[in-house]
């Protein structure tokens, strides 16, 4: 029997709530639920009953792989949040032009990093919706967030998996003031075990000028690109990368909206 590319399970030591958690989770993404015994190894299982597997626990769901695992936390974007309620500058709210009430579609959610920064930048009047083509780090970042107190000072992120461009042409001219793309970066930088896994499931197809052009049409104000300094993608598609600290291994570029026919 072939495995099956993923499934849910639960922590060797899930008490029934936590089984009552995973299989409400395979239900809400479509995936077969596995019934682990207490103490039994996950090892074993992949590559020969899954090729991954989401994983219910106490510190909420995590995808393991043959190369290691990852969950959602909230990391630099928690600290980020707080230098923002703080007053201090973030690079994407400045480039962005993140304001009060702001509509945001972050085209490539990954792990929520940056939408969890938007959500708070645009208040609870604002919205901020994520598209994940990879269903392995959609399902991580959803369940991560229907865990993750944003506070009354931040909206909720809306999740949705789908490709972006696809998505894109769904949608109506001029339906969000700001469209966000943070393409997985092509060069590998050094990185925990944990990072290498996450490359693993995530989309690394770069940014087409046809799904910019898409991005331009359906965003009121801007499109920001996030990009790697010891890249040339920005310049490919045309974006001056914004100035940004000598420092930075990123760099960021933002493109104006298509004008609206009247």
């Amino acid at each position: 029997m072939q495995p099956v590319p993923l499934a849910v399970t639960t922590s060797s030591k899930a008490d029934e709530a936590q089984r009552e958690e995973a299989r409400a989770v395979a239900a809400r993404w479509g995936l077969p639920w596995m019934s682990r015994k207490p103490k039994e190894g996950i090892a074993p299982w992949l590559g020969i009953k899954a090729e991954a597997l989401l994983v219910v626990g106490d510190d909420g769901v995590t995808l393991w792989a043959p190369g290691g695992s990852f969950g959602f936390h909230a990391g630099m974007a928690h600290l980020r949040r707080l230098r923002l309620a703080a007053g201090e500058p973030d690079t994407f709210v400045r480039v962005a032009e993140l304001r009060a009430g702001d509509a945001v579609l972050d085209c490539t959610l990954g792990l929520a990093q940056d939408a969890l920064v938007a959500s708070l930048a645009v208040g609870p009047a604002g919205r901020v919706v994520g598209v994940e083509k990879s269903l392995p780090l959609c399902a991580v970042a959803s369940e991560g967030l229907r865990h993750f107190e944003l506070g009354p000072d931040s909206c909720a992120i809306e999740v949705h998996h789908a490709d972006a461009h696809a998505y894109l042409k769904g949608l109506a001219s001029a339906s969000f003031d700001v469209v966000f793309f943070d393409p997985m970066f092509g060069k590998p930088k050094k990185a925990q075990a944990a990072f290498e896994v996450l490359r693993l499931f995530a989309e690394h197809a770069p940014l087409t000028a046809e799904a910019l052009r898409e991005a331009r049409r359906v965003a009121r104000r801007w499109v920001v690109v996030k990009g790697a300094r010891y890249s040339d993608d920005l310049r490919k598609l045309g974006i001056a990368p914004e100035p940004t600290s000598r420092f930075s291994d990123v760099t960021w570029g933002r493109v104006a909206a298509l004008p609206q026919a009247p």
